[in-house]
Formats: structure tokens, C-alpha cells, sequence
């Protein structure tokens, strides 16, 4: 390992472990930068999820009250990021669990669910129209398909988890998780081809 990759995995190991410690001594000034930090991705992360801002919300709060309560458990092993998109899924799992008798990886999007539209909508330019059609497009192909491919497409390119770091996050096997981003995008493609 060269000198760069050892500063970085060593500057990432130190931070996780810095963040393992914070939570365990419950830091307040630590677990808000850790929300100003993550409140943008999980909550996207949520949204797509569940497919429900309102929500969505109300998870991102739970999530971060699990944080504060269960931040001990935090080992530091692993990416800040990987632990706390786990304890997301798993509120969002025991949620939709008793809204309804399915778990996450089997369950699949209704018509009453409208595609999420990009919170700023204001056309500045032709361009930032395109764009914008053309992430609505993607994100109504991306609601269409079922929720344990949606969930792996999202963690891999919205949020730019690691193949191995989806694993952890949904509890997954590695071949389970190729699969699943295989066949997610794949039917993505397909429905995009059609729109």
C-alpha cells in the first residue's frame, strides 16, 4: 500500500473511531455535525425508500433518536455512513412491517405513489429544464421497480456505497447485492427505453 492509501485508510479508520467514541460518550456537538453532515442523503435515502416525504421525515428523526440512543453500538469498523444507513433500513423495515405483512425486499410500489419530483423546480435556464425532465423521468422509471432493486440502485449511485458497504447496509449477501443492482438496472434501462 502506498503512502497516500495508508494516510487515507488511516485517516478513515481514526474518524470512525473518533465518531465510535463521540457516540458512545453521546456528544452533542458531535451528533450535530454528524445531521448537518448526513441530513441530505438519508433523507433522500428515506424518500426513495418509501416513496413519502412526510414519512420519510418521520424516519430521519427515528433514525437519528436510534443514533443517539444506540450510538454505543457503533464499532467503528466500518464507515459512519454504512451503520447509519443500516439503522435507517431497519426502521424503515419494522415500519412498513407492521403498516403491512411484507418486508422491504418483496415489497413493490403501488400507482398511489407518485414519482418524487427535485425539491427546486424553478427553471433557470433550458438547460436546468432538460436536466430536470430528465431526472424525473429517471426517478419515475426508478419508483416503478421493485423496492430491493430500487434500494441497491439508489445506495450504489445516489449515494456511491461500495458494493461490500450495500451488503452491510441491507444485510445482504455480496452476490445478492450484484444481483440485485444487475437486475435493477437492467429493468431501469428498460423502462427508460419506453419513456
Amino acid at each position: 500500500m502506498n503512502a497516500a492509501a495508508y494516510y487515507f485508510v488511516m485517516g478513515m479508520e481514526s474518524e470512525a473511531s473518533a465518531i465510535a467514541r463521540g457516540l458512545r460518550r453521546r456528544d452533542p456537538d458531535l451528533l450535530d455535525r454528524l445531521i448537518e453532515q448526513y441530513q441530505h442523503r438519508l433523507l433522500r435515502y428515506l424518500m426513495y425508500l418509501v416513496g413519502n416525504r412526510e414519512l420519510a421525515e418521520d424516519l430521519f428523526q427515528e433514525t437519528w433518536i436510534r443514533v443517539l440512543e444506540h450510538g454505543h453500538q457503533y464499532d467503528g469498523k466500518h464507515q459512519f455512513s454504512t451503520w447509519l444507513y443500516a439503522v435507517a433500513r431497519n426502521l424503515t423495515v419494522d415500519y412498513l412491517r407492521k403498516k403491512s405483512p411484507v418486508s422491504l425486499d418483496g415489497l413493490m410500489e403501488d400507482e398511489e405513489h407518485a414519482p418524487l419530483e427535485p425539491a427546486d423546480r424553478r427553471p433557470l435556464a433550458w438547460e436546468v429544464v432538460a436536466h430536470q425532465e430528465q431526472a424525473e423521468r429517471i426517478s419515475a422509471a426508478l419508483v416503478s421497480i421493485p423496492a430491493e432493486y430500487r434500494e441497491t440502485v439508489v445506495l450504489r449511485f445516489q449515494e456511491g456505497l461500495a458494493l461490500e458497504e450495500i451488503a452491510t447496509v441491507t444485510g445482504a449477501r455480496l452476490g445478492t447485492v450484484k444481483s440485485r443492482l444487475y437486475r435493477g438496472l437492467k429493468m431501469l434501462m428498460s423502462r427508460l427505453k419506453g419513456a
